[in-house]
């Protein structure tokens, strides 16, 4: 199965939802013209980064009771397009978390809350989100996906969590700002994604589409450069820095079985191992 991938690298206004939910529905009508299966938006795409004390105006409930929800539902059936979106999440006790929900064909297949918020250096997530607590694959009509949020993806146990749950095909959308100069030209956050992003293509033989924004927002700027890494490890697409862009890739499923029959690592793995060793660590560790 061939599968046209859509990463909206936009450039979201804070706190804006009409604003923002019109650019999603533009692209995803752009992205039904060319053609596009799966369209991925980046972290908070609904809202923007910096939400902050803005929280519980900007967020929604992830069904069809909630208008700007109902919306994105509806365009996903109309337009016959898997969408990926992400925005703040309230619960039914009154909980904010960053969230991404997979929408197909009218329907909420998945909600995923970020797992990881980070509190180092520019970040301060924890003081306006709670954390979310399950990393599971799911289902669509283009096989079994897993999803996570920007820090979700630098700590290694979610990935390798889906992975193990079946997921062939990872998304992660990203919120990430510029942050300082290496020895080359470019950027040192920029290089080191990509340097994880083409790691867990090859470590998990899946697909890695990887969609950031664009932009600023109090200072911080947002640099792109989406990407879609094949099973080997290799980037199919990536590199497009600062400027809002709907980025199209073309992937093959059957590539799944080429680098797995040559390169068997998820045969070979041994969960039950992990689990043994963990129960170990964490017993010494509390003893």
């Amino acid at each position: 199965m061939r599968i046209k991938i859509g990463l909206a690298q936009i450039y979201p206004k804070l706190g804006d939802i009409k604003h923002n939910l019109s650019l999603h529905l533009d692209y995803a009508r752009q992205a039904q013209a060319e053609g596009i299966d799966l369209l991925v938006f980046p972290e908070l795409s609904l809202t923007g980064y910096q939400v902050q004390d803005l929280v519980p105006e900007v967020a929604l409930r992830a069904d069809g009771g909630d208008h700007v929800f109902a919306q994105l539902l509806d365009a996903s059936g109309d337009l016959k397009l898997d969408i990926v979106v992400g925005f703040v999440h309230e619960d039914a006790r009154n909980r904010f978390y960053i969230a991404d929900a997979y929408l197909s064909q009218g329907e909420l297949v998945h909600l995923h809350h970020k797992l990881y918020l980070p509190t180092y250096a520019m970040f301060d997530e924890s003081r306006y989100f709670a954390q979310g607590n399950s990393a599971r694959a799911f289902d669509t009509r283009f096989g079994r996906v897993g999803m996570l949020i920007c820090e979700d993806f630098w700590h290694v146990s979610p990935p390798y969590l889906l992975w193990l749950d079946g997921a062939d095909i990872l998304i992660l959308n990203s919120a990430s700002p510029s942050r300082g100069l290496n020895n080359s030209d470019r950027l040192m956050g920029t290089r080191w994604v990509e340097h994880v992003n083409q790691a867990y293509g090859s470590m998990f033989t899946a697909y890695i589409l990887h969609c950031n924004r664009v932009g600023y927002e109090d200072g911080k700027n947002f640099w792109g450069g989406s990407s879609v890494v094949d099973p080997d490890g290799e980037f199919m697409t990536h590199g497009l820095y600062f400027d809002e862009a709907l980025i199209t890739q073309e992937i093959d499923l059957n590539q799944l079985h080429r680098t797995r029959a040559r390169l068997p690592l998820l045969r070979d793995e041994r969960p039950g191992l992990v689990r043994r060793e963990l129960d170990r660590i964490l017993s010494e560790s509390l003893g």
